[in-house]
């Protein structure tokens, strides 16, 4: 079985083929985007595909990577680089990717991901559209990397998501990059903090009313979900919502369709991205928060890690926010 390897570096690229062909495979080696293309091309066997993302000549990776994907039925890409950062670890992801690996990549983690994309179904490729810098989710430690690999995994998809996470650890950079990186990104991002909202105002804010609907209501107000139009609307903090406003939000979750105050009903097309720093499912378990509505919410979830647990990020980030102060050396 035919694996091949695009590398610019020459002593890596040897090396992973030696081991490819230590286990069992027969290993392809390129040097450049457009050697590798031509090979592909000319050996449409090749069942999985180990890609660098710094390439030499006018194709990097992951204009390489576009190309490969863009194929009917294309082999799974795994790749590799030295420089990963949120950035290229959620484009590569989102435009298919099996997986995205830091160099240098030892024998067990080769020989683990070559039987995953053997195994793995291919992914429908993604549609180009130009990324986000995803700066501000700095971090290279494991469970930054999961958190960076999902949103490159979710962008595009129209599911809702539900991201965990203690106060501070960056939920709505999670959920502005999962906008940045989707094909709805020219619509609006509207966020919207649930615990900061009066209770009696909520329902407004979210879903609009017309003029007269109330005391106070002197002209129409389309409100966040007909704002995000297109986009994506951001609950944060919904484990403070309202019980019986989640009702209301599930409804508009499963019809798509919202009710202004005092006004008819609209269709809506949103992607609906919510977060919590709460226990919802000790909240369901407690009767305090709906168990359809965490359900709805929690088709994709992404559980941030607090930075206690990813003590390596602790330079990198620090050294983030020095440049942006501009006291970086």
């Amino acid at each position: 079985m035919a694996f091949s390897t695009a590398s610019r570096d020459r002593p890596l690229a040897e090396s992973l083929a030696e081991t490819i062909a230590d286990l069992g495979h027969r290993p392809l080696v390129a040097a450049s985007g457009r050697e590798a293309l031509s090979r592909l091309a000319a050996e449409p066997r090749v069942a999985a595909i180990l890609l660098d993302l710094r390439m030499p000549g006018d194709l990097d990776g992951m204009a390489v990577l576009a190309r490969i994907r863009a194929q009917d039925s294309p082999p799974p890409v795994t790749v590799l680089t030295a420089y990963a950062n949120a950035g290229n670890t959620i484009e590569a992801m989102r435009l298919g990717a099996h997986d995205h690996l830091t160099k240098p990549v030892g024998r067990a983690d080769l020989a683990a991901v070559l039987a995953a994309m053997l195994e793995r179904p291919a992914i429908p490729s993604s549609s180009a559209v130009e990324p986000g810098p995803g700066d501000g989710l700095v971090g290279s430690s494991a469970g930054m990397r999961r958190v960076q690999k999902t949103i490159g995994l979710a962008a595009d998809s129209d599911a809702t998501i539900l991201i965990r996470g203690e106060t501070g650890t960056g939920k709505e950079l999670v959920a502005r990059a999962l906008h940045t990186y989707a094909r709805r990104r020219t619509g609006a991002f509207v966020p919207v903090n649930c615990a900061a909202i009066p209770r009696d105002l909520l329902e407004s804010e979210l879903f609009g009313h017309v003029r007269g609907a109330f005391s106070g209501a002197v002209t129409d107000r389309p409100g966040a979900f007909r704002e995000a139009q297109g986009g994506t609307l951001f609950l944060d903090e919904i484990g403070d919502m309202p019980r019986e406003m989640q009702a209301k939000i599930l409804r508009v979750i499963q019809d798509k369709v919202v009710a202004p105050v005092g006004g008819r009903p609209v269709a809506v097309a949103v992607r609906v991205v919510a977060a919590t720093h709460r226990d919802l499912p000790g909240m369901v378990a407690a009767g305090t928060f709906r168990e359809d509505l965490y359900y709805r919410l929690n088709v994709v979830p992404i559980a941030l890690p607090p930075l206690r647990e990813r003590l390596a990020d602790i330079l990198p980030l620090a050294e983030h926010f020095l440049a942006g102060a501009g006291l970086g050396g």
